[in-house]
């Protein structure tokens, strides 16, 4: 009896932990005219598509808006060349997704590719949050975005399109917001080091490939969203970080799917869809830097919208969101047996020389 009320006494403390956790309410600094700027990025392509009666076109394009968020807090010059580079890897990685699609045997390694390539260059470049994400969810949302080979140009000047228009949005905010804040110097590049710019990459692509392997093994209809799960958990800085992004990863995606649901059941046209997905964005971006669970609330109906709005159809909300919680909960899975693998010292020890002998000493950090 003693040992099973130590046992419920332990299990009481882990739980009250982990909700004060997903309860906790982080500060911020950050300026209201950030949400509001990110979230007309995302909101005008989507208006412009809806007002041409072509929703689909305008959610493309959203995608690409998604850029906007990777503007760092530094001087004008450093502000726009960091956001074209962006600009021209989110287009690279959409094509190459899109792409990918018309050789299905290839989908998971052309992920696999820019999940590795993508993640290094990032992290060579110290590139803050989102780091890889959005660029992996574009290759991702991609692949599984059914179209003729002819329309490929078209969908990937779409994209360009509203990376152009965040571009522009990017210069309007940053020389308002020049006036109200100094800029912070642009960051040195320190030298890489081959754990950080070469092991981590590599054994997160992988495991990014892995969880989309799974989910085609498992028949899942358009698993998209289960690699772009995986990397949001797996790129947690320790274990604790790791297991803390999975679990408001989940607990968020099941509350979302409820607000999903009921969102869903409205008589939505294409300009209450283009108001909700702006409402929502701006939601996103204000939350997300003070509570990542509270966000992912919100950032599941969104995606939901956003690569699904243009083709509802009778019988669809159920569908999706049963595809979008099982895509969570396996991508989720996934990304924490990586992270524990990422920051396990005896898998570093053994991955790190395997891959050492592997590529060649000139291509060494």
């Amino acid at each position: 009896m003693k040992s099973l009320s130590t046992l419920w006494t332990a299990v009481l403390t882990f739980a009250r932990r982990e909700l004060a956790g997903l309860a906790h309410i982080h500060p911020s600094d950050r300026p209201w005219q950030m949400p509001f700027a990110a979230a007309l990025a995302s909101g005008l392509p989507i208006a412009v598509g809806a007002s041409f009666d072509h929703l689909n076109y305008g959610l493309v394009s959203s995608l690409g808006g998604l850029v906007f968020l990777y503007l760092p807090d530094t001087p004008l010059h450093h502000r726009m060349v960091s956001l074209m580079a962006c600009s021209f890897g989110m287009a690279a990685c959409y094509a190459l997704g899109i792409l990918s699609q018309f050789v299905p045997p290839l989908m998971t390694p052309v992920l696999i590719f820019i999940a590795i390539s993508v993640t290094m260059i990032c992290r060579y470049y110290r590139l803050g949050p989102p780091g890889s994400l959005f660029f992996i969810m574009a290759a991702s949302i991609g692949a599984y975005s059914p179209v003729d080979i002819l329309e490929v140009p078209m969908r990937v000047g779409l994209l360009i399109m509203g990376c152009l228009l965040a571009g522009l949005i990017a210069l309007v905010y940053s020389l308002h917001m020049s006036l109200l804040r100094t800029p912070r110097p642009v960051p040195p590049v320190e030298p890489a080091s081959f754990d950080f710019v070469v092991f981590d990459p590599v054994v997160i692509g992988a495991f990014v490939g892995v969880s989309l392997a799974l989910g085609q093994a498992l028949a899942m209809p358009s698993p998209y969203w289960v690699p772009v799960s995986c990397l949001a958990v797996i790129q947690g800085i320790s274990v604790r970080a790791v297991w803390d992004r999975q679990l408001h990863r989940i607990v968020g995606t099941g509350f979302g799917i409820l607000v999903a649901w009921g969102l869903l059941t409205l008589p939505l046209d294409k300009w209450s869809i283009c108001v909700m997905m702006t409402a929502l964005a701006f939601v996103i971006e204000t939350l997300v830097v003070r509570n990542y669970g509270m966000a992912v609330v919100f950032i599941t109906p969104l995606t939901i919208f956003l690569v699904e709005a243009g083709g509802f159809g009778p019988g669809m909300p159920s569908t999706l969101i049963e595809a979008r919680l099982l895509d969570t909960i396996l991508g989720s899975a996934v990304g924490l047996a990586g992270g524990i693998c990422l920051h396990s010292p005896g898998f570093r020890r053994r991955g790190g020389a395997l891959l050492r002998r592997v590529i060649p000493s000139r291509l060494m950090p």
